[in-house]
């Protein structure tokens, strides 16, 4: 008797388990086959293409990101009010800050913010820009030198923003340099210069995408066709050799040359210049924070990468996770500059620890950005557009072929502008380039690779939802709309010779030929804007 009533417990404790079970099932089963009916379609680009626009028009940069978010979500739910909102906030916001990489970049940020207020307390930064202007001596110079430490510094783009912005601000305001050809000098060497620098964590995004392949090899022949890359760069020094500004940033410049090196009524970084005058700073209280940190953070990237447990240098950097191993390096630079402070007894500990939160407070608008840009991302990803473009891409892919690279360029620049992240654009496209010509064309594969690369960097470039973008504007504590009105003029002028390079490469296929002509194209572009706009008086 106990043991049927034993066994009659268990089948009613099974048959409670599966009726329990089946509505979950369902539910997952239907949450797993949802998709809107706007799912790879070009409705799927309208929300940041809305956030754009509105960011563009109305120079405020918060409500126009919220407003592209809130259309992803009415879209993704077929605009039923309870739809949108789990989705704007569950699916988006509270989604995108759980992304332990996302929290890692944003740990990043405060670290960063903490040691650029603890430098200038500690007067290294003023005792730096007191020594750069006893050695650099002009406008010319200052922007030079922006150029080089930005190409020195190509170990990741996060980095390289803050990085660049806090040594050489001081330097840049004390020659009149606005602060929006700063953010331009900033952004132009983080990105451009990661995409073709064989040792960055870029460059092992790339190879983690080409599937089937040597990825770093592949990486690395592609470099002499990132025309949008190289041309940046040769751009950068033209503008400032030539002195050949044009469009908004002429505005900035001019007005930099009278003393305002804002231009603008928004100015949200004023009340953070570097106004510190400590008589006990000295250059060595800038330098070994940021030397240090360098080291920490390669060390850190490598070792996430298993340097430490036998991977080579290289390969440590192709698997290493940049989040986690600039946190690492980040905290360990910041350990070290406290440390460093209190034996030289330039700041008390008291004094320390008031310039943590401090950094973080210099950081929330960046923090707030990046946010709403990561969650109009998750939007763009749950209506599919990633599908609607690798579908419009791989039925193009046997028309047109000597035209390719410079499609895929111009499809990169689109959808990266649209979503504002380039690892995820050229994830998305390399893979179909190396599916369509891996078997048929190497060479050509190689070139759109790279159109690849350069697209959705130039995207990112231009993008005012870009994080680099958004780093950039802040590493050089300029209004953020500012720096992408004054950018864009810039970046599509680069843009557009890059496209016509990739035209020159898909039918010489030669990087010989095309890179070359793409070199003095862009110089010839700069010499005739130059005539016609004129320069400004340095």
């Amino acid at each position: 008797m106990q043991r049927k009533r034993n066994r009659l417990l268990l089948m009613l404790a099974a048959a409670s388990m599966t009726i329990m079970a089946s509505p979950l099932a369902v539910l997952a089963a239907e949450e797993e086959a949802y998709q809107p009916s706007m799912y790879a379609t070009f409705w799927a680009l309208l929300p940041p293409i809305v956030a754009i626009a509105l960011a563009l028009i109305t120079k405020e940069v918060y409500s126009s990101l919220f407003i592209g978010i809130l259309v992803g979500g009415l879209f993704y739910s077929g605009f039923t009010f309870e739809g949108t909102i789990t989705h704007i906030f569950q699916d988006g916001i509270i989604s995108v800050l759980s992304d332990s990489y996302n929290v890692g970049i944003l740990v990043f940020l405060v670290i960063l913010g903490a040691m650029v207020s603890l430098m200038n307390h500690s007067g290294g930064s003023a005792a730096f820009g007191r020594w750069a202007s006893t050695h650099i001596k002009s406008r010319t110079g200052a922007q030079l030198a922006t150029i080089l430490l930005g190409i020195l510094i190509f170990i990741d783009d996060y980095f390289n923003c803050l990085t660049v912005g806090s040594v050489m601000r001081p330097v840049t305001d004390k020659h009149n340099v606005s602060r929006a050809k700063l953010s331009y000098l900033i952004d132009a060497t983080a990105a451009p210069v990661c995409i073709i620098a064989p040792i960055s964590s870029w460059a092992a995004a790339v190879s983690g995408f080409v599937e089937g392949e040597d990825g770093l090899a592949i990486f690395i022949r592609a470099i002499p066709y990132n025309f949008y890359a190289l041309l940046t760069i040769v751009m950068m020094v033209g503008l400032v050799i030539m002195k050949a500004d044009y469009g908004p940033m002429k505005l900035h410049e001019d007005n930099a040359l009278k003393g305002d090196i804002f231009t603008t009524p928004g100015r949200p970084y004023a009340n953070a210049a570097d106004d510190q005058s400590n008589p006990k700073g000295k250059v060595i209280d800038l330098l070994i924070p940021i030397i240090s940190l360098v080291v920490c953070c390669v060390i850190g990237m490598i070792y996430t990468g298993g340097f430490f447990e036998g991977a080579g240098f290289v390969e440590a950097f192709s698997q290493s996770d940049a989040s986690v191993g600039l946190v690492f390096g980040s905290f360990f630079g910041l350990l070290i500059t406290v440390i460093l402070y209190l034996v030289r007894r330039v700041l008390s500990f008291r004094d320390c620890m008031a310039c943590l939160p401090e950094g973080f407070k210099a950081m929330v608008p960046a923090i707030l950005i990046l946010t709403f840009a990561w969650s109009l991302k998750a939007m763009t990803d749950s209506l599919g557009a990633k599908e609607f473009v690798a579908t419009a891409i791989q039925s193009s892919a046997d028309t047109l072929v000597m035209m390719l690279p410079a499609i895929i360029f111009l499809v990169g620049c689109g959808l990266a502008f649209a979503t504002g992240t380039s690892w995820g654009t050229f994830g998305i496209l390399i893979p179909i380039v190396v599916h369509a010509f891996e078997n048929s064309n190497p060479e050509l594969m190689i070139i759109s690779i790279s159109a690849c690369m350069a697209g959705a960097v130039c995207g990112d470039h231009c993008s005012p939802i870009s994080d680099t973008t958004i780093m950039a504007s802040a590493g050089a504590q300029c209004d953020h709309v500012n720096h992408v009105s004054t950018q864009l003029p810039y970046a599509i002028t680069a843009a557009a010779v890059s496209f016509v390079t990739y035209i020159v490469a898909g039918f010489t296929q030669s990087a010989w030929i095309s890179l070359p002509v793409g070199i003095v194209l862009m110089l010839l572009t700069l010499f005739v804007i130059k005539k016609k706009v004129g320069t400004a008086k340095n």
